[in-house]
């Protein structure tokens, strides 16, 4: 079954239209500000913008382009206010952005975080797009689309509950507060928000894959998942947390990534 090639092209460059307005609305408000973390609440909002863009301008099976829109701004609303508060509740820049991007311009902050941003958004979104302008096969094949709806719903909510334990922790009075939070999700997982995240988009790319040209946007959850382990995500964390003691036992008794049994081996 073929994906309409001329409605995909309207679907994808109505995307890029949506990210650009998303990444220059995060560019004009944290630049002045000398806040290029900014960046960070623009994430799950363009994202959000792809979706609900390709539901409105695609022309493939109606039920499928909603779901994936709703699914993925329902994410994302939850993703970017929780944030949208880190980032105001601190009067400081991520230090993260500091160390990147000491002493460059702004062309080169907006290119190398904005543009940046933007381009990774329109690869990982992929799926949602080419679903977008694909009708469903008659075929079996047509239940890999309630099949990754429900990955995307059980990967959110794995996300959401491990932020929400997380910062539980966080709120606790330091004195009182364990070196580190092994409870809970964290007990199974030394990183399960981002597990979640990705069973998300390995969800959006499996309700795409119902329809075959989008099964061949496989490289987007690829990305998607580099980023959230390697390039950004939890291998940065485990770089920044190996000096501490407590986190190298819990390194030892807890999964890196994929959640197991509280005391199973971490692999």
């Amino acid at each position: 079954m073929s994906v309409d090639v001329r409605n995909l092209g309207r679907v994808a460059a109505a995307s890029a239209a949506a990210v650009t307005g998303v990444q220059a609305v995060a560019a004009a408000a944290g630049l002045p500000r000398g806040r290029r973390d900014y960046a960070d609440i623009a994430w799950g909002p363009g994202l959000a913008a792809v979706a609900l863009t390709s539901a409105v301008v695609g022309n493939g099976n109606a039920w499928r382009r909603w779901a994936l829109a709703t699914t993925t701004t329902g994410w994302a609303f939850r993703l970017g206010r929780l944030i949208f508060e880190r980032v105001r509740s601190s009067d400081e820049e991520d230090p993260r952005y500091t160390e990147f991007l000491e002493d460059d311009s702004t062309p080169a902050v907006v290119t190398k975080v904005f543009v940046t941003q933007g381009l990774a958004q329109l690869l990982v979104s992929a799926p949602i797009q080419v679903a977008a302008a694909s009708p469903l096969p008659r075929t079996a094949r047509r239940w890999l689309f309630p099949l990754g709806i429900a990955a995307m719903v059980t990967g959110a909510v794995v996300e959401a509950v491990a932020d929400r334990q997380k910062t539980r922790f966080m709120a606790r009075d330091r004195d009182e507060r364990p070196d580190v939070l092994d409870t809970g999700l964290w007990g199974w997982s030394r990183h399960p928000n981002y597990f979640g995240d990705s069973v998300v988009w390995d969800g959006a790319w499996l309700a795409a894959a119902a329809s075959a040209p989008a099964a061949w946007t496989l490289p987007a959850p690829a990305a998607m998942n580099y980023l959230l382990v390697h390039a950004t995500g939890a291998r940065r964390t485990e770089r920044r947390m190996q000096q501490r003691p407590a986190y190298r036992d819990y390194q030892g008794r807890v999964a890196f990534f994929v959640p197991r049994p509280p005391g199973s081996s971490p692999g």
